[in-house]
């Protein structure tokens, strides 16, 4: 995998895609947790709050993907992408510095994406110097 400054994560319970990017070149990861949760519905009168608990080594790879990143944006369409940041402030501080923003963004090709983070990035990048 080559070495790009930026990195973009798109993460919900099945599966994260990574990519390390720069304005021209672009490289694809794929994470997949071991046991993908199915959605799951909290029903009245049931125990359990109705939502997956979350998988740490899941994170833990998706954020060992994105560990030499100097500028990562993370994305995704539900809560996965809110546990990611909050498992990388806890295990990951070093990396959890790194990230730029946490948005929402629905299920994009990863044409979408990459043309989405790297617009982000572009005006990210004339206030923020690259040092790597």
């Amino acid at each position: 995998m080559t070495d790009h400054y930026h990195a973009v994560i798109w993460i919900d319970h099945r599966e994260a895609r990574v990519f390390h990017f720069n304005a021209t070149q672009a490289d694809e990861h794929v994470v997949h947790p071991h046991d993908p949760t199915v959605h799951i519905h909290h029903h009245a009168n049931s125990i359990g709050s109705g939502h997956a608990q979350e998988d740490h080594k899941f994170l833990h790879q998706v954020a060992a993907a994105v560990a030499n990143s100097k500028a990562i944006l993370i994305a995704g369409p539900a809560n996965a992408k809110h546990e990611l940041m909050k498992h990388l402030e806890s295990h990951d501080p070093k990396i959890a510095k790194c990230v730029a923003a946490v948005e929402a963004l629905d299920h994009p090709t990863n044409g979408e994406l990459l043309a989405h983070a790297r617009k982000f990035f572009r005006g990210a990048d004339r206030v923020t110097p690259q040092k790597a």
